[in-house]
């Protein structure tokens, strides 16, 4: 019969095998750049959603995985800057979210495996010029779906059935056509009045609404790609103060203090595009990987902020929302 300590020596053994193997376990690499700020809470919902994804996929961050992040913080400089960065340590591979932070680091990396999430194919960016040849760089999950500033525009009439004019809220810097013609084109439809409002900063996203808010019937639409988490916060400020319907793309935003938003599950998003990462370490190529398509999306409706600005939200929108925020 083993003796106790025998058997003790043994286990440790053992244990010892195991950390050993698992300190020479090699380490990957991966870079991350997003369009919005680190402070902002939906970054840290996407954020903690890829981690789950790729912990569940066996790489962990401090074992056997380094994860270099950037935030752009929708500065488009800013975001030049660092996917330059990244592209010069070179990691095993870049995670992306949006297509500006996209676009950017596919302009200086064609070798770098990129997996991209909540892109837009528009038109000033191309995030999807290369999928389709052998040798190309970038896959992940993208949002083709431009009509859906259509469905923000129908989701904010029902809720505020007295809106005859809508300020498009977008910034410049990026390119939103896509979104903007889709409003405009079905604005008629909802005898609306779409009036593009372009924002750079804090400043002029307050003079910009106090201007719109001086005529009675308006509500806000905010335009993709979002600004920085402080200037959206400014935007929910105002809209509280000028007593103004909004509705914004992501849904984290009606939690954050939006009136409603209709968007994908950023945390199921990311969560899914650790699958692309896992593969990609694991050494299969971008363009072995097809590019995933949104097909759900939900809408989020805070009844504290609708009560806040006066407005009753319909009892058939509530009963579709998601979730339902008191």
């Amino acid at each position: 019969m083993m003796r106790r300590r025998d058997f003790i020596a043994g286990l440790g053994s053992v244990v010892a095998i195991l950390r050993a193997a698992r300190a020479e376990e090699p380490t990957r690499r991966v870079g991350i750049l997003l369009f919005s700020a680190e402070d902002d809470p939906v970054t840290q919902t996407r954020l903690a959603g890829l981690r789950d994804g790729l912990e569940a996929a066996g790489w962990a961050e401090g074992r056997n995985l380094q994860i270099d992040y950037r935030f752009g913080a929708a500065d488009p400089a800013r975001l030049l800057s660092y996917a330059d960065e990244l592209a010069k340590i070179a990691p095993d591979v870049i995670v992306t979210g949006g297509a500006p932070a996209t676009n950017a680091v596919q302009k200086l990396t064609q070798t770098i495996p990129i997996v991209f999430v909540e892109a837009t194919n528009e038109i000033g960016y191309g995030v999807m010029r290369n999928l389709t040849s052998l040798d190309g760089n970038a896959t992940g999950i993208t949002n083709l779906y431009l009509a859906i500033g259509t469905r923000w525009l129908e989701l904010l009439r029902e809720a505020a059935p007295r809106v005859t004019r809508v300020a498009l809220l977008f910034n410049p810097e990026f390119d939103s056509r896509s979104y903007i013609a889709a409003i405009e084109a079905s604005a008629t439809a909802y005898d609306v009045k779409a009036v593009r409002t372009p924002v750079r900063n804090a400043e002029e996203i307050e003079r910009a609404i106090g201007t719109f808010a001086a005529e009675p019937n308006g509500g806000l639409l905010i335009v993709p790609p979002s600004p920085a988490f402080a200037n959206i916060q400014l935007i929910f400020r105002l809209a509280k103060r000028y007593r103004m319907p909004a509705i914004y793309p992501t849904r984290g935003f009606a939690a954050e203090g939006g009136l409603m938003a209709y968007g994908p599950n950023s945390a199921e998003l990311f969560r899914s595009a650790a699958t692309f990462v896992d593969r990609i370490l694991r050494g299969a190529r971008p363009s072995e990987l097809p590019v995933q398509f949104l097909t759900r999306f939900e809408l989020v409706v805070n009844l504290k902020v609708a009560r806040a600005i006066g407005l009753e939200i319909p009892s058939g929108l509530i009963a579709r929302a998601a979730e339902v925020i008191e």
